[in-house]
């Protein structure tokens, strides 16, 4: 169980590649373009913090790389997939081995215990009850709640509830964490908890972070911050 998060952190090659991106959205009739031939690089085992102005596309950007969404042209290649091409059935597959997520507000079930929560995403994979339970353990043991598994969500504070929720994003040990906003609902003292957190998973675990945020502090633990305006990369 002790490689159930296992760390990759000295494989450096590029994991994403985000070639010629364009994605637009119909309002109104009216076409709105969001990514405008995006391209990015971003290697594995890296910290980024997306940033821009509201509109700028740095949600949009990050639900493509997490295949929630689609291109409407361009390709995005994570590794040796081109998630751009799989199919609806493929990519909720290699969603559910690829990628940990991570919201602004948790989205943890208040009927669940915490135990229960992390599990949640190991229903999606074949294995014992049992060995979901230990995984789950040993997921929050990482994010320090090991004495929390059989506490609901009312029973923890905001931070610990995020905790939970990074708990359940690297229980299935993806090789990614995408996350919008995670201290965006917390103070700064449990701000500070989980950045540091995030940032202790992608130097001792490997684990390559992308994350969306408009906090500039929250982006100084970041190993990299990219910025994004009017669906264009400003920097590098």
């Amino acid at each position: 169980m002790n490689t159930a998060i296992a760390s990759n952190i000295e494989n450096q090659s590029p994991i994403i590649l985000v070639e010629r991106v364009t994605k637009s959205y119909t309002r109104g009739g009216e076409r709105i373009l969001v990514l405008d031939e995006l391209s990015i690089e971003i290697k594995g085992g890296s910290f980024i913090a997306l940033m821009g102005p509201s509109g700028s596309g740095k949600t949009t950007l990050l639900n493509l790389i997490a295949g929630i969404d689609r291109p409407d042209s361009g390709r995005i290649l994570v590794g040796d997939s081109n998630i751009s091409a799989l199919s609806e059935s493929q990519l909720t597959s290699w969603r559910a081995r690829s990628v940990g997520f991570i919201f602004q507000f948790y989205n943890l079930f208040p009927v669940l215990t915490a135990l229960e929560n992390v599990a949640l995403p190991l229903s999606l994979l074949p294995m014992k009850s049992s060995e979901r339970k230990e995984r789950a353990a040993f997921a929050l043991e990482v994010v320090g709640l090991g004495d929390r598994v059989d506490h609901y969500p009312r029973q923890l504070s905001g931070g610990q509830e995020q905790r939970v929720a990074i708990a359940r994003a690297i229980v299935t040990d993806p090789a990614m964490i995408v996350a919008d906003e995670p201290t965006g609902d917390l103070d700064r003292t449990s701000a500070t908890e989980v950045l540091s957190l995030l940032q202790r998973l992608n130097k001792e675990y490997g684990k390559t972070i992308i994350m969306v945020t408009h906090d500039l502090v929250a982006a100084e633990f970041a190993g990299h911050i990219v910025q994004l305006d009017k669906g264009k990369l400003i920097t590098k």
